[in-house]
């Protein structure tokens, strides 16, 4: 079964009151959740307070959650709203999200909130573009991982995820400006091409910055570049060969993907943490009581 489809059939038997289903997703995503928490907060109980809180977040939300969007995504950016709330309350010590060199991920979600109100807000056309943007950007970084231009995938990575500059993106990869701009002008000319073959409007903006579609809200969306818990897997063991590793290690330090590092952090501490258990059961007991509260869509 394939992720999307998976997310969608555990949603459903979640929705439907399943407590063992509540449970196995409690399993699946409660170490990353816990890794991610923990690198932003000042101690291990503050994280864990956090997590139960999104787990509650999520039953609560669940009549809205729209079944076409990443599940991990929205959970992690539930809890990153609750983490934002928290430090707002002065209840904990901010770690790693009020720096001056902010994390792209506390600062770009601010409208990826999903209240009933916001569901409502939503206009069916900002979806559908949403949607064909990503299909879009999908395209492109696919083009590129078949031909293994995985150099020309990291600056368009930079570009347009991070929202780095061309000189920005130039000294960190110890590149020539030139090329950058050669390689941001043939992306731009590919995506436009890619509209044309769609029969899309080209007035289409690929390039506004505060529009409610981005391509970078929309590539962070849909995590179009987020590594496989699978490649994660064999880089902790050390079997990863290039060009993947070189990726990989791109990814997690260049770009800094705070979900995939949790992701990473979680990986390593599967065999070393021996009180996962107990986390999963503390998380269930105190949420499955929401379950059967958890109004219908």
């Amino acid at each position: 079964m394939e992720p999307g489809e998976a997310d969608r059939y555990i949603i459903e038997a979640i929705r439907s009151g399943s407590e063992s289903s509540w449970r196995q997703l409690i399993d699946r995503f409660h170490g990353r959740l816990l890794a991610f928490a923990r690198s932003r907060t000042a101690s291990l109980s503050d994280a864990e307070d956090l997590v139960q809180d999104t787990f509650v977040g999520f039953l609560n939300s669940l009549p809205n959650f729209d079944s076409s969007r990443p599940l991990e995504t929205y959970l992690f950016t539930i809890l990153r709203y609750k983490l934002v709330d928290r430090l707002r309350s002065r209840k904990i010590t901010p770690l790693n999200i009020d720096s001056e060199d902010e994390n792209w991920w506390d600062c770009v979600l601010e409208s990826d909130e999903e209240t009933p109100s916001r569901a409502a807000a939503v206009v069916e056309e900002n979806e559908a573009r949403s949607q064909m943007l990503a299909d879009l950007l999908r395209r492109l970084i696919h083009e590129y991982r078949d031909r293994n231009a995985f150099e020309d995938l990291q600056i368009i990575e930079l570009l347009f995820f991070a929202g780095k500059r061309n000189l920005e993106v130039a000294e960190s990869l110890d590149l020539d400006q030139k090329q950058v701009a050669g390689v941001k002008f043939r992306a731009v000319a590919k995506l436009k091409s890619y509209l044309a073959d769609e029969a899309i409007p080209e007035e289409t903006d690929l390039t506004e910055q505060h529009a409610e579609v981005t391509v970078a809200r929309v590539w962070r969306q849909h995590r179009l570049t987020c590594l496989k818990r699978s490649t994660l897997g064999s880089h902790s063991l050390g079997v990863l060969e290039d060009p993947w590793l070189s990726y990989t290690q791109f990814h997690l330090d260049v770009v800094s993907c705070p979900l995939c590092l949790a992701n990473l952090r979680d990986i390593e501490a599967e065999e070393l943490e021996e009180d996962q258990p107990r986390l999963a059961d503390q998380l269930f007991t105190s949420s499955v009581g929401f379950l059967s509260k958890t109004p219908s869509s």
